[in-house]
């Protein structure tokens, strides 16, 4: 006995109509809040005397959440969502290698910096923290005389674990 034609259709259309029920399944509970559109960065209040510190912070956050999250910036009023921190503590030079081959005493050719920051990103139609953390501790490792390098690590650093942490609303 041979299959019919419409049989024969079904074994060929099959395969599509379970691909296409299988597009339909997904994971929900990640990302943001469906209503967050808007993001106002404010800049952080900075307890250090490292003045651009808080500028390079807040236009980092700023680029990064709206081209990654696909937000829109808003002015902290209009905003669906709000990021704000206070920088605690910067310290840099922090000796990490040495090189014990020179004359003499040995110096330090590899240096870290350490800042202490108090962020919230806080949901402002529902007033809920979306990420939250106090006394976060962000690291850069940088050559001898090249500490913006390792400040920028750090700052790169702390706006990928607001981002990962955002976005990971479990």
């Amino acid at each position: 006995m041979r299959p019919s034609g419409a049989f024969k259709k079904l074994l060929l259309v099959a395969p599509f109509l379970l691909a296409a029920v299988g597009c339909l399944y997904g994971f929900h509970g990640g990302g943001l809040p469906s209503h967050v559109h808007t993001i106002a960065v404010i800049p952080f209040d900075n307890q250090t005397p490292v003045a651009d510190i808080q500028r390079e912070i807040s236009d980092s956050l700023r680029v990064r959440l709206i081209n990654r999250l696909g937000l829109r910036e808003a002015s902290e009023a209009r905003a669906s969502a709000v990021v704000r921190g206070t920088i605690r503590r910067y310290e840099s030079g922090i000796p990490i290698g040495v090189d014990s081959r020179s004359r003499g005493a040995p110096s330090a050719v590899q240096r870290s910096l350490q800042m202490v920051l108090d962020v919230d990103v806080v949901d402002q139609v529902t007033g809920k923290n979306l990420w939250s953390r106090k006394g976060y501790i962000v690291d850069g490792q940088y050559n001898e005389g090249e500490e913006s390098i390792g400040r920028s690590k750090a700052v790169d650093k702390l706006v990928t674990a607001i981002l990962e942490g955002v976005q990971s609303q479990w």
